[in-house]
């Protein structure tokens, strides 16, 4: 008899759980597109692609604040971005 009421609660725990999961998707995905690509601010070997001639893509950049490589951030944040090399920029810049 004790078993009908928790077999209950658990259904009702799993319905709650997937119908958030499932409520978490879209916003998500509009964080994902917001971003753009910086380059000049990732730290050695934490880009997140193009580290230019000798590496192959993420996690390959050989020096801090590389200035071929990139990092996706927020979107309309990278220019602000301060290193001790320069500001971030949207375009691969010259080393």
């Amino acid at each position: 008899m004790i078993t009908r009421p928790l077999a209950i609660a658990a259904l009702a725990l799993g319905a709650l759980a997937a119908g958030s999961a499932l409520a978490q998707d879209k916003p998500m995905a509009d964080s994902m597109a917001k971003v753009e690509k910086c380059f000049g601010v990732s730290m050695a070997g934490k880009n997140d692609c193009a580290a230019g001639p000798g590496t192959t893509c993420a996690g390959t950049s050989k020096v801090d604040y590389q200035s071929n490589a990139w990092k996706n951030v927020p979107a309309g944040t990278c220019t602000s971005i301060k290193t001790p090399k320069g500001m971030g920029s949207l375009t691969p810049m010259k080393t």
